[in-house]
């Protein structure tokens, strides 16, 4: 009895694992379900955000010409000027004798002249009748030739006083808006000051500075042949302010500086955006948003692939079969999406799905 319930269970053993290994024959012989999808090609556009600084055109710190206190403040901060409105008044009363004085030497220095040029021409005609001798008539002549001199330098005086009281008058050197104004009547200024009275910003136009990488440098250059021809190429940029918001008026990338910096590997990019309704501010921040486009490309979501060694696959569907193959993609892509350049063509059936489940090979629906 004991001999047959130990056959009885061997034979039982022996089907038991005959029906499982025929079931696991049928499981794996079987093709699992995945979604896929048929590449075409498209257009599509891909933009890339830089930090950026803003800047006004010219940011134009206003220093004093000479010394004195200030009597007058004309102006507020952050107020809209034209070029020539005055700004500040420096005490004007030294400055003004200074001149006055100045218009006085001028004028005894024009009758010292007209005495030496009587003198002179005096001397002369005594000369030619025999009076005098040549010393006396060339010592009438060098004081007139001095009496000259001394006429050019009052007039030179007369200059540096009425420039110095003209200086007394500080005035806006651009159209712009009027910065911080750290000075206030009674303020005592000078040439040395070394803080500015203050800063005029033109912001008629603003300049938006960014850095670009090398990489990206070279790439915009082996695209386009040359840095010039990618200057003229660039689309229109558009500026997201720190609010988030995106600025109405586009931008053009203006200049492209000959320099990488050694320390961060990287160039400075300058664009320049239109300012009329004075919305954009000089000292301000925000992102550079740079649009690249492709024409006639495939992209691929990027849940459909997968990494191995920092190489890009997806799986090809032939015939029922996964099939690995590594792809190249463009240096920049979408959240979701790879601009593919090179492994699969338009036609071709991918697994878009499941990719982190399917070996090289596995059967596929």
């Amino acid at each position: 009895m004991r001999k047959f319930l130990n056959t009885g269970a061997v034979v039982l053993s022996i089907f038991m694992m005959w029906s499982c290994g025929e079931g696991a024959t049928q499981q794996q012989s079987q093709s699992k379900v995945y979604q896929s999808a048929v590449v075409q090609a498209e257009d599509i556009t891909v933009e890339r955000k830089f930090s950026a600084a803003i800047r006004g055109r010219q940011d134009i710190e206003i220093f004093a010409q000479v010394a004195g206190t200030i009597t007058k403040v004309c102006v507020t901060e952050g107020q809209q000027v034209k070029k020539g409105q005055s700004l500040f008044v420096i005490d004007q009363i030294p400055y003004d004798a200074a001149r006055k004085m100045a218009d006085a030497n001028v004028e005894a220095a024009e009758a010292g002249v007209a005495t030496a040029k009587l003198v002179a021409e005096s001397k002369q005609k005594l000369f030619d009748r025999g009076v005098v001798s040549a010393f006396e008539l060339q010592t009438a002549q060098n004081g007139y030739a001095t009496a000259k001199a001394q006429l050019a330098q009052a007039k030179a005086a007369k200059i540096s006083a009425d420039n110095n009281y003209n200086y007394t008058l500080v005035k806006s050197p651009a159209d712009g808006v009027v910065g911080t104004i750290p000075f206030r009547v009674g303020a005592l200024v000078s040439p040395q000051t070394p803080t500015p009275l203050t800063t005029v910003s033109d912001n008629s136009t603003m300049y938006v500075y960014f850095s670009m990488g090398e990489n990206t440098l070279l790439d915009l250059i082996y695209e386009y042949g040359s840095k010039q021809k990618a200057l003229s190429s660039l689309s229109e940029v558009s500026l997201q302010l720190g609010n988030g918001r995106i600025y109405d008026n586009k931008g053009k990338v203006e200049s492209i500086s000959g320099v990488i910096n050694p320390s961060t590997g990287s160039v400075s990019v300058r664009a320049v955006f239109a300012n009329k309704e004075r919305i954009l501010h000089s000292g301000a921040s925000g992102n550079i948003i740079l649009p690249q486009h492709y024409k006639g490309v495939i992209t691929l979501p990027k849940s459909a692939t997968y990494e191995i060694q920092d190489q890009i696959y997806v799986y090809k569907v032939v015939d029922g079969t996964a099939l690995s193959a590594r792809i190249t993609v463009a240096p920049y892509s979408t959240v979701e999406k790879y601009v593919v350049l090179s492994g699969i063509t338009a036609g071709d059936e991918i697994l878009t799905e499941g990719v982190a489940f399917v070996h090289n090979g596995d059967k596929v629906k």
